[in-house]
């Protein structure tokens, strides 16, 4: 049954998406997610008051509302990641509401978000990510496909791209040279050098493409032309994993976090990396050095010629 939301409470959550559009340059799939998170928030206060809540009620929330409703979004089977998550963009919407119309949002921010392990990137060694290049190259109906993916998973394991930003690149940047400018989330752009493989790579599919890809147009495109979907480069990676009999973990996005772990291997420094990454923050960037110390220590459990062999110490007397 859909929940009907009162029109003031729809206005202001359409104000407060187009603020963050407008100040933060948020993306579409940051708002889309925002917008799902709140209206199925207002949508259970207004179920579980019996009664529509416009935005007078909707400042008078208790922290027993609070509680109702991430119970009920327990109750649904939502990890503790996604709760948290939801928990977030509702406080993000309660500080708006508190800045625009001066309501008290206490109850909202007293919530406590759920506890929950942070995941470490999972990235390929450095043969796996050169098998998986080599089992893409060979699965395309067409000459022209296989040279087109094969240049997106280069993109993104030369450059340490996110996927959405490998599938806007401007037509009007290739050839590639040097260095490609790249616009990451929030807006924020960056310059990633490009290694010479990877141009040549590019230049291949620019070469085999059907296509007319002139400035202002997607350089990698789908069968009929238009923009490559996400979807298509999840499908043919997953292909390629399973051929080789790698775990589930590899995506297109385990090529980005392949690109990061490679250059900490080899003593890349941090701060570069994270301003190769994109990321706004050092501590996302941080996350590879745990991924790099877990390797070493599961290395070293295996391979130390005296773990687990060290005798108990005698007491002195």
């Amino acid at each position: 049954m859909t929940v009907a939301i009162t029109p003031a409470a729809r206005d202001a959550l359409a104000c407060w998406l187009e603020s963050l559009r407008a100040l933060r340059g948020a993306s579409d799939n940051t708002l889309n997610a925002y917008r799902r998170d709140v209206a199925e928030f207002l949508a259970f206060i207004t179920q579980h008051h019996r009664a529509a809540q416009g935005m007078g009620p909707l400042s008078r929330l208790s922290v027993s509302d609070m509680r109702a409703w991430m119970a009920q979004v327990r109750s649904a089977g939502v990890t503790s990641r996604t709760l948290a998550r939801k928990l977030s963009a509702v406080k993000s919407f309660y500080k708006w509401l508190a800045e625009r119309e001066g309501i008290d949002p206490t109850a909202i921010m007293a919530a406590r978000a759920p506890r929950f392990q942070a995941g470490l990137p999972r990235p390929l060694d450095e043969d796996s990510a050169r098998a998986m290049m080599d089992a893409i190259e060979l699965q395309g109906t067409k000459d022209w496909v296989s040279a087109r993916d094969l240049a997106v998973i280069t993109v993104l394991y030369g450059c340490g791209l996110r996927i959405s930003e490998a599938l806007d690149i401007d037509a009007g940047q290739v050839p590639l040279g040097d260095a490609l400018r790249v616009q990451g989330k929030g807006g924020r752009e960056r310059v990633v050098p490009v290694l010479p493989i990877t141009a040549d790579v590019v230049g291949r599919y620019v070469r085999a493409c059907p296509h007319d890809l002139r400035s202002g147009t997607p350089l990698f495109r789908g069968i009929r032309g238009g923009r490559l979907n996400p979807r298509s480069v999840q499908k043919v990676t997953q292909q390629a994993r399973v051929q080789l009999g790698l775990p589930a973990s590899v995506t297109p996005h385990a090529m980005r976090h392949s690109f990061a772990t490679h250059l900490l291997n080899a003593g890349g420094d941090l701060r570069a990396i994270q301003d190769l990454l994109g990321h706004a923050s050092l501590s996302t960037t941080q996350a590879y050095t745990a991924v790099d110390t877990a390797r070493l220590m599961d290395v070293y459990r295996k391979a130390h010629p005296r773990q687990g062999t060290y005798p108990a110490r005698k007491r002195e007397k």
